[in-house]
């Protein structure tokens, strides 16, 4: 099972009630959207939605218990507003944004995530999008290739390995890829060297920046006042946009000087939380 990261934070940042009206517009397995309406027991709703139909799919099985008080639905988060238009969920009470990558969507070799798999290298969250990770790597000129894992990255190896990317090509599997990337830079430490890599590809196949950054005046849109958010971000690039968003916005009050990180403990149960960091604020 997908362990929910900075779980309890979350619950205790959106302060879920009985009668109130929340959003999980990154659903996954539906952990956060649980403990969201154990808290607002025992009329409190949800509004769900998920761009992976598979990961739709373990949620509606976790929430089933809930009944009607879940409403679950296929989509991209930065269709939030239109969603909740469309369900009566205005004003929102409270809104939780997850932007990592579930252990669940890792451990299928289908779906070409890791850089151990021999599956695809796909990379969609949503397999309805058209572009894959293969797609770009195999087409993609040497240029533009380095400047993509540069940018999305923030790989400073770019180069090197767009070269030996090119080089290699073609290449149809996440593991194919990240021993390319590993013979051209070698091995050291713990973290394999085609992270960065595999991070840039799967943000610009699912336009995730683009998508966060039209998300985020509808989460305004979308709450009622004294609603909060809360967003999970798990790199440099996110938590930029977010932050600054946070400040600029008049209409909303910054909860998190500083972002709140996984403990100790967390990170020992779920290495894959170290990176998380959550913002959270208030619509004035």
């Amino acid at each position: 099972m997908h362990v929910s990261v900075l779980f309890q934070e979350v619950i205790e940042a959106l302060k879920p009630r009985d009668g109130g009206r929340y959003i999980d517009a990154t659903l996954g397995a539906g952990g956060h959207a649980a403990g969201i309406l154990e808290g607002s027991a025992p009329t409190g709703r949800l509004l769900g939605f998920d761009a992976d139909p598979s990961a739709l799919a373990l949620a509606q099985t976790r929430l089933a218990g809930f009944g009607e008080r879940a409403t679950l639905v296929h989509t991209n988060f930065d269709r939030l507003h239109e969603v909740a238009v469309a369900n009566r969920f205005l004003p929102a009470d409270g809104i939780v944004l997850d932007l990592g990558l579930s252990s669940i969507q890792l451990a299928d070799a289908e779906r070409g995530f890791s850089f151990l798999s021999d599956g695809a290298l796909d990379m969609r969250m949503n397999p309805q999008e058209e572009m894959t990770a293969a797609d770009l790597v195999n087409s993609l000129d040497e240029k533009s290739l380095a400047d993509l894992i540069f940018e999305y990255g923030e790989e400073r190896a770019s180069r090197r390995i767009a070269k030996a990317i090119v080089r290699a090509r073609p290449l149809r599997t996440g593991s194919q890829l990240a021993s390319v990337i590993e013979r051209a830079l070698g091995r050291r430490g713990r973290i394999h060297p085609a992270t960065r890599t595999f991070q840039a590809l799967r943000i610009a196949v699912n336009r995730e920046l683009e998508r966060l950054e039209r998300v985020l005046p509808q989460i305004v849109a979308t709450l009622g006042d004294g609603g909060r958010v809360g967003i999970i971000s798990f790199h440099s690039l996110e938590d930029r946009l977010v932050k600054n968003f946070f400040r600029m916005t008049g209409s909303l009050r910054v909860l998190t000087k500083r972002p709140i990180r996984p403990t100790e403990e967390e990170i020992a149960r779920n290495s894959r939380s170290r990176s998380a960091k959550l913002r959270v604020a208030e619509k004035i």
